[in-house]
């Protein structure tokens, strides 16, 4: 079998992942879940993968981060610092070149109904 080089850059993702938690600013969000939907996308180093998940992201390790961060913290007053810590979670693995997560919270308390709370971070080498 003949070894093909490869200069490809690839991006794995998780998106729209459903996880019920108790987050948020205020007090009284702490007392019953809620949904946070995330994505989280990661961009690889550019190299070949040759059938070899060591040399990628598994999905599944994606999932555990926001599972982690999510369910198994105290409760976590803003998105932004949930982003930052699957960020801090994340950029430990050294195939990862860059990391795009978004977090919806589509019952977040707004004084009127409609829209939607999101968050947004990115982090790069």
């Amino acid at each position: 079998m003949r070894e093909i080089l490869s200069d490809n850059m690839f991006t794995i993702s998780l998106e729209n992942y459903c996880v019920m938690a108790k987050h948020g600013a205020y007090d009284f969000e702490h007392l019953e879940e809620q949904p946070f939907i995330v994505t989280i996308k990661v961009v690889l180093n550019k190299g070949s993968i040759h059938d070899d998940l060591s040399k990628t992201v598994n999905y599944a390790d994606l999932q555990k981060t926001i599972d982690e961060i999510l369910l198994e913290t105290e409760p976590i007053r803003l998105m932004e610092t949930m982003a930052e810590r699957m960020i801090d979670k994340l950029k430990s693995n050294q195939l990862i070149n860059k990391i795009s997560i978004r977090i919806e919270k589509p019952e977040a308390p707004l004084p009127h109904k409609g829209g939607l709370a999101v968050v947004e971070a990115e982090w790069s080498k």
